[in-house]
């Protein structure tokens, strides 16, 4: 099965093991930011001899090469997504962990001038908002 990962890998010359070719697809067909132990339990479900180890060392060589972001969200566990993915923010809810990718033009340009005001061309960045649901308003707090 071809993956965009895949590509990208096969785009750059790294040699594709069997595992490898697995655990790309593994992180082409995810549509949440998944850590090892996640990445591993799947790849293991389509290959029970996969390892954690080659796991890790995979994601390590993808992330290396430029085609897999890792991210700390703050939880203590180092999650990853696919670098060649359109640029998009993160915010993150602390309570459950959900994870909402969001793109905001407003906050590009924003970006852009602080940049400019410093005397500087903007060429990458990474927004994390880390978040905790809005309390709803209680009755006894409207009648108060």
């Amino acid at each position: 099965m071809k993956t965009r990962l895949l590509d990208k890998c096969q785009e750059i010359g790294l040699r594709m093991t069997d595992q490898r070719r697995i655990i790309a697809q593994v992180l082409s067909e995810s549509t949440d930011h998944p850590d090892v132990n996640e990445v591993y339990l799947r790849a293991s479900e389509i290959d029970s001899n996969i390892s954690l180890a080659t796991v890790y060392r995979t994601l390590r060589l993808f992330e290396e090469a430029n085609i897999l972001e890792r991210h700390d969200f703050r939880d203590g566990r180092s999650r990853y997504e696919d670098a060649s993915s359109e640029h998009h923010d993160h915010l993150i809810n602390m309570q459950t962990g959900e994870i909402i990718e969001f793109h905001d033009e407003d906050i590009e340009a924003l970006q852009r001038k602080i940049a400019e005001r410093y005397g500087y061309d903007l060429i990458d960045h990474r927004l994390e908002l880390y978040c905790v649901p809005l309390q709803k308003e209680t009755t006894r707090d409207k009648n108060s």
